[in-house]
């Protein structure tokens, strides 16, 4: 199959993902235009209906307990471009039109430290 992407429809994408013991998948966030990786956010069942039902990206907050919809408060939202899901059906990748830094810091992205 190479590089090509599959599409799979909703309900046998939600038949086929893999949420962990808490309800919860990881989700890694990309801008569609430039391939920059701008976050990583856990998504629950509910806040994954709401980023396909909305077309913008809502996550699961673990510190908080609660829902979010990403640029709520800053402005920052994050338009959904494609939603893909790896080979194991355990982790998703969000290419979004971004708004805005996706990083609370301020930064474009939220890699912007490296080992060295």
């Amino acid at each position: 199959m190479g590089d090509a992407v599959a599409g799979v429809a909703v309900e046998e994408f939600f038949a086929q993902v893999r949420f962990d013991g808490a309800g919860l998948i990881p989700c890694i966030v990309q801008e569609e235009s430039t391939g920059l990786v701008l976050m990583m956010a856990w998504m629950s069942e509910e806040s994954l209906k709401l980023t396909l039902e909305t077309g913008s990206t809502w996550f699961w907050s673990r510190s908080r307990s609660e829902l979010w919809h990403k640029g709520a408060t800053s402005g920052n939202t994050q338009r959904l471009v494609d939603l893909r899901f790896d080979c194991d059906a355990d982790t998703l990748l969000a290419l979004v039109e971004a708004a805005g830094p996706a990083c609370h810091t301020g930064a474009r992205s939220c890699f912007f430290r490296r080992i060295s």
